[in-house]
């Protein structure tokens, strides 16, 4: 392995995270390199980008690439349900064939550093190398099947990556070290300040399907490219539905893992099960042909008591991870490289990479997640109130501002506070109009921030 003595950062993990953290480092002039354990291209979930995503493809200088590779504009999002009777008229509009529908487009609000009204459904694979390779042209040096087994923190100012490639073992010196190692956690797990997400416990079964009508459960042509949530009458379940060509769409069931465990082992029985409990969207799947495997996905929700010290960071789903219900975790992988490389620039510059110096990434990481987590959990409390915080125009630009993945530089959306005490109201009224609508997953205030 070429890696010299003088490297700077030691990036693990050659995700989105990765990639944009070694972009910003290696066009401030340090010397960096990525070990990626994986070979890319490779299948990854999270296929759906938000705007938040855009002032840092613009940042970077990676936009033009992402343009080019022509990948499915997204400029909206929508969400369905079945009608149902006596429902609040501030639901979802019933139309005749016995759907509801809301959606937002993005271009409803501006927002700083975006400069356009869409961004994008991704293919992982082909979306995670271009910016890895990106990463590259700006002089980070990138080893792919380089997996990084631990940190030797014995001297917190020369901190030592243990790497392998095939039988070899490799120590490599660096000055700091940024774990995005995506949900392996690999210092999390190393610390020991992981800490599995008291509430939620998601478990997803996808896959990729060729010829699905998108028109089918859409209100307009307009829809048809839309990332859609479809809520199921089943208990804290959905699906996602996200065009990834013109003609293949990834479709995944999200449960808790109660509903999941006693299903595991029919992973294709489990989706259509579940898939069947809303017959319209059974009836236009079932046609299409599945260009891939089912694959399952778990661990979903987890935090860190602890996500930075001397000579190290986390950042994306190495730090935090919650249900990925409103697309956020390619957004938060990248934002938070973003705000971390803030720190660590200048933290090179002082020739200090203690703790202290990532206070600012920290706090700022704490404040938008939360914000995430809290909007998330509320959908699954009581996701009739969040269609109709959708459509309610006191509310309606707050909670694009969510869903757009503005959440780091304010303070606590005004919706937020609104959802909160409708929710408690709901909770405490047995006779009120939507109390046998509540799910049954229920957030305590001390579970939104885990770190």
């Amino acid at each position: 392995m070429h890696v010299t003595d003088d490297l700077d950062i030691g990036i693990i993990g050659g995700g989105p995270a990765g990639s944009t953290a070694a972009s910003y480092l290696a066009r401030a002039g340090l010397s960096v390199a990525v070990f990626e354990s994986e070979l890319f291209p490779r299948e990854h979930v999270g296929e759906s980008l938000v705007p938040a995503t855009t002032p840092v493809l613009l940042d970077i200088g990676a936009m033009e690439k992402i343009e080019a590779a022509g990948f499915p504009k997204k400029y909206g999002a929508a969400w369905t349900a079945a009608g149902t009777q006596g429902v609040d008229p501030l639901d979802f509009r019933v139309e005749d064939h016995g759907l509801g529908v809301a959606q937002v487009l993005f271009n409803e609000r501006e927002q700083l550093g975006v400069d356009r009204d869409h961004t994008f459904h991704v293919d992982r694979g082909e979306f995670d190398l271009i910016l890895l390779k990106h990463a590259q042209s700006l002089g980070a040096r990138v080893f792919t099947g380089a997996r990084v087994r631990e940190v030797d923190f014995a001297d917190p100012d020369h901190p030592v990556l243990r790497v392998a490639i095939g039988p070899a073992l490799t120590d490599i010196p660096v000055r700091m070290v940024v774990d995005a190692s995506g949900r392996g956690t690999l210092l999390g797990r190393q610390l020991k300040v992981k800490v599995p997400d008291p509430v939620f416990n998601q478990y997803a079964v996808h896959s990729w399907f060729e010829g699905l009508d998108r028109r089918a459960l859409a209100e307009s042509r307009q829809q048809t490219d839309f990332i859609f949530i479809h809520f199921l009458p089943l208990a804290d379940t959905w699906v996602w539905q996200i065009p990834i060509t013109e003609t293949i769409t990834s479709v995944g069931v999200v449960t808790q893992r109660a509903r999941f465990r006693a299903a595991k082992d029919d992973l294709e029985g489990f989706f259509w099960d579940s898939v069947a409990s809303r017959p319209e969207l059974e009836r236009a799947l079932r046609p299409t042909r599945r260009v891939r495997p089912f694959k399952a996905e778990g661990d979903y929700s987890y935090g860190m008591r602890q996500v930075a010290g001397d000579g190290m960071v986390m950042i994306g789903d190495a730090a935090r991870f919650v249900d990925p219900i409103f697309s956020s975790g390619v957004s938060v992988a990248m934002n938070s490289a973003r705000l971390a490389c803030k720190d660590i620039i200048a933290a090179a510059a002082a020739g200090d990479y203690r703790a202290p110096r990532f206070d600012t990434y920290v706090n700022t990481l704490r404040r938008g997640v939360s914000n995430w987590y809290e909007f998330i959990s509320i959908y699954y409390r009581l996701n009739i109130l969040f269609t109709a915080f959708v459509q309610d125009p006191r509310y309606r630009i707050d909670v694009l501002k969510l869903l757009q993945g503005d959440v780091y530089d304010d303070a606590e959306p005004a919706a937020l506070l609104a959802m909160r005490e409708f929710v408690a109201t709901v909770e405490s009224d047995p006779t009120h109009l939507w109390h046998d609508r509540l799910g049954n997953l229920k957030v305590s205030p001390e579970a939104k921030c885990l770190f």
